[in-house]
């Protein structure tokens, strides 16, 4: 019987199908992040995920649902607690989180805060919640004269210090965002520390693709230690390799963009490698989503379909593609925080049947589970394979 060698997971990073039904708990009722940014800009052109069958997981204005889509098609639930990238990644690599990771809606508390100025000996700012690009605009000014890293959060469970290159190198910030790292453990554990350069003089200030995030190591194993242990490769591309804290895998590629990281995607795949290459494409998120930028999100949408053609036209006989996200951020919401939303699921590959309804899937994890049935190594406990309902044998 044939094997399937490579799988290609692609993670668009915060493109929701619409709110799972405990969103209200969350403040995301409404919400729908392809679908209401479809609604707002009066249709989408994604001829390549239309084919596929995206039109046939929901409604999408523009983008109907095909009479024979050529992937196999659903949505998928999330189990865990929460609407972050480190849980739904997590989750996706096998791992449910029960325990909300912290948020601090005003603040870091005092003791936590003195710790981390006595430890990199700087004073900060801020120290609230905020807009990233807001919060630069604010004390970018004050930061460049005192030399003081500024700190914020937001509605997720992030500390993220900015600073202006001329400041703190990159480098120089990774160290103090390492640090930071440190000391939030335990009951203040939060689910990243992001390192945020940015560059520019007042009144113009620009962040960097140089961001960083740190996470907390997963507490148990993952798919990707678990594809790692038994020799096979995994190759993270984009923020991957800081979601998991370097864990699991054999091969890191960093981007500073989605373009960036469709390119280094389509290099990876032009070598021969056997396993998984994981990556994230995060301008979804981190530039249209959070800032509720419709028109750029809806133009990514139809810059990753164009890109889709050549990743259709890379895959081999022997791999499989499965295009999902790992929550929501919808830009047509008054709200600039993740919400809390199911994600699409398209599983495509010459071994697949076409046109399967994988229907509802009750975790993310069911992702994980499959890795570890078409690779023949064991899983993680939870999720359920969806191999058999579309290989053809």
């Amino acid at each position: 019987m044939p094997e399937i060698n490579r799988v290609i997971l692609i993670i668009l990073d915060s493109c929701g199908v619409g709110e799972l039904p405990d969103a209200e708990e969350y403040n995301d009722q409404g919400s729908n992040t392809i679908g209401n940014t479809a609604s707002a800009v009066k249709g989408l052109f994604l001829p390549h995920l239309q084919e596929l069958g995206i039109g046939n997981i929901i409604n999408i204005e523009g983008v109907g649902p095909e009479e024979y889509p050529l992937a196999n098609y659903g949505k998928m639930a999330e189990r865990s607690i929460g609407k972050d990238s480190t849980t739904g990644h997590w989750e996706i690599a096998g791992l449910i989180v029960n325990k909300p990771f912290p948020t601090y809606p005003q603040g870091f508390p005092t003791e936590i805060i003195k710790e981390f100025e006595k430890t990199i000996q700087r004073q900060i700012l801020g120290n609230k919640p905020a807009s990233g690009t807001e919060i630069i605009k604010e004390l970018g000014e004050e930061h460049l004269k005192t030399g003081k890293p500024i700190c914020y959060t937001s509605a997720d469970s992030v500390f993220q210090i900015a600073c202006h290159e001329d400041v703190l190198s990159p480098e120089e910030l990774y160290e103090i965002c390492q640090k930071a790292r440190g000391i939030l453990t335990g009951e203040h554990g939060v689910a990243r520390v992001i390192a945020r350069p940015f560059i520019g003089k007042p009144g113009s200030f620009k962040r960097t693709e140089r961001r960083k995030d740190f996470s907390l190591s997963p507490p148990g194993e993952t798919i990707l230690d678990i594809l790692k242990k038994n020799r096979l490769q995994v190759i993270g591309i984009g923020k991957i390799e800081d979601l998991f804290a370097s864990r699991g895998l054999t091969e890191s590629l960093h981007t500073e963009n989605n373009l960036d990281g469709i390119a280094k995607l389509y290099q990876k795949m032009e070598e021969h490698f056997t396993g998984l290459s994981f990556i994230n494409l995060i301008d979804f998120d981190m530039l249209w989503g959070h800032r509720n930028d419709v028109v750029g999100f809806a133009r990514g949408l139809e810059e990753f379909d164009l890109a889709l053609a050549e990743i259709l036209g890379l895959l081999k006989s022997d791999d499989l593609l499965i295009i999902t996200a790992d929550h929501g951020c919808d830009p047509t919401t008054s709200s600039t925080d993740h919400s809390r939303e199911y994600v699409p699921l398209l599983v495509y590959g010459e071994m697949l049947k076409q046109g399967v309804d994988l229907k509802t899937r009750e975790t993310f994890s069911d992702i994980a589970q499959t890795l570890a049935e078409i690779f023949n190594v064991g899983g993680t406990g939870n999720g359920r394979s969806f191999l058999k309902e579309i290989y053809v044998r």
